[in-house]
């Protein structure tokens, strides 16, 4: 497969993620741009067009992500890969208090930190939404207590 990605295979990856973005946890009907699919290894590093290595991302989760694997950590300047949906629990390397997504591993933080999720508006968000009750989603609270 190539650089287009079936609406099939489209359908499959979003109704695979609750239409939750699979980073971020945000339902797609909650963030104005909604969720696209998105290649957890880029294309131009090999990454293939399958199920294994899609992802559903919200718009700010994945322009963050771009074809970026990992990042450098501050404290060691080791170079850490991104958390993975199709291999990693959600619930290892982060947590949610109060709006904002926590990290609790290295693979968090570096997530975390390239993804922006602590950016003052997306928390803001994140607390209207959980005040209203649409944050976290039932399916979003499973994979933030799973592991």
């Amino acid at each position: 497969m190539g650089n287009e990605i079936p609406e099939s295979l489209r359908w499959r990856v979003s109704e695979r993620a609750d239409h939750l973005c699979e980073y971020c946890l945000v339902h797609k009907e909650n963030v104005y741009h909604g969720c696209e699919v998105d290649h957890i290894v880029s294309l131009k590093h090999g990454g293939l067009t399958v199920p294994d290595n899609l992802a559903y991302a919200c718009f700010h989760c994945n322009r963050h992500k771009g074809t970026d694997l990992g990042s450098l950590n501050p404290e060691t300047g080791a170079f850490v890969r991104f958390y993975n949906p199709r291999t990693d629990q959600w619930a290892q390397h982060f947590s949610f208090w109060q709006g904002r997504i926590e990290p609790l591993t290295a693979i968090g933080e570096v997530t975390v930190r390239v993804l922006d999720f602590n950016h003052p508006e997306r928390v803001a968000l994140r607390k209207l939404l959980a005040d209203t009750g649409r944050y976290p989603t039932v399916a979003a609270l499973a994979r933030m207590r799973e592991g």
